[in-house]
Formats: C-alpha cells, sequence, structure tokens
C-alpha cells in the first residue's frame, strides 16, 4: 500500500480549509454609540424618581377616602387620568401605595386596580417602619 496519494490528498484539504477560513471575515454585534443631546427645543425636566399614592380618611360625607399623588390632591373620579399623565413619559412605571392604618383594604385594591389600569407595571405598599416587624414568641 502506498501511502504518498494519502498524505498528498490531506495536505491538499489542509490547503483548502485554510483558504476557507481566510476567505471568512469576522464578524462582530453592531455596537451603538450614545450620542450627545441636541441642544435645540426645549429640554423636559426629568420626572420625580418616586411616585408615592397616599390614601388617607375619607372626609365627612365623602363616599371615597381623600387620594394625593405626591402631595397633591387628587379627586378620585381623576385619579386614573392623573396617573395615566405621570407615567406618560416615565420610562420606570412604578409606584408606591402608602395607607393610613384605618383605610379598608378594599380601597387600597381600588387605587392598585386604578394605577394597574393607568399604565403602572409595579406597584409597592409601604409601611411605617416598626409596624411590620414580627413578634417574638
Amino acid at each position: 500500500m502506498n501511502v504518498t496519494p494519502l498524505i498528498d490528498v490531506l495536505l491538499v484539504l489542509i490547503i483548502v480549509f485554510m483558504v476557507v477560513v481566510i476567505e471568512q471575515r469576522p464578524t462582530g454585534l453592531q455596537a451603538e454609540i450614545p450620542q450627545q443631546a441636541s441642544p435645540t427645543g426645549n429640554s423636559i425636566p426629568p420626572p420625580q424618581s418616586t411616585i408615592v399614592i397616599q390614601i388617607r380618611q375619607a372626609k365627612p360625607g365623602t363616599k371615597h377616602p381623600q387620594v394625593m399623588v405626591n402631595e397633591e390632591a387628587v379627586e378620585w373620579d381623576h385619579l386614573r387620568e392623573r396617573l395615566r399623565d405621570i407615567f406618560a413619559i416615565r420610562v420606570e412605571r412604578i409606584a408606591y401605595v402608602a395607607a393610613d392604618d384605618d383605610i379598608d383594604f378594599q380601597d387600597v385594591a381600588d387605587v392598585i386596580a386604578i394605577a394597574r389600569i393607568a399604565g403602572v407595571d409595579r406597584v409597592g405598599l409601604l409601611t411605617e417602619d416598626g409596624k411590620h416587624v414580627p413578634m417574638a414568641g
């Protein structure tokens, strides 16, 4: 058996594979470099980082409790529109709900539902420090 023709074939295959590998150009991922902000036009101030919806005790003679969005009083009927306006320009759609101790949970659940309908992705509940600590026993 003659081994020389087999080695010639292997050398030709190695050369072919080397040519094929050299012809393939490496491709990378497209990088998007941040660009400078254009100074033209009105710049919108950055929104406040935290939106807190406070639920306070209802005034006598009213059906629903008093609702405040970041210390701004909002009527219960206009809460959805106000939250929709706030979260229309925000990238981070997170709101926190803080309620008085004597507020029914149904009212808190209604506020959470209204916030979700208005476009809030995540809703957190705020508690007072020390009142949520489990009792030892």
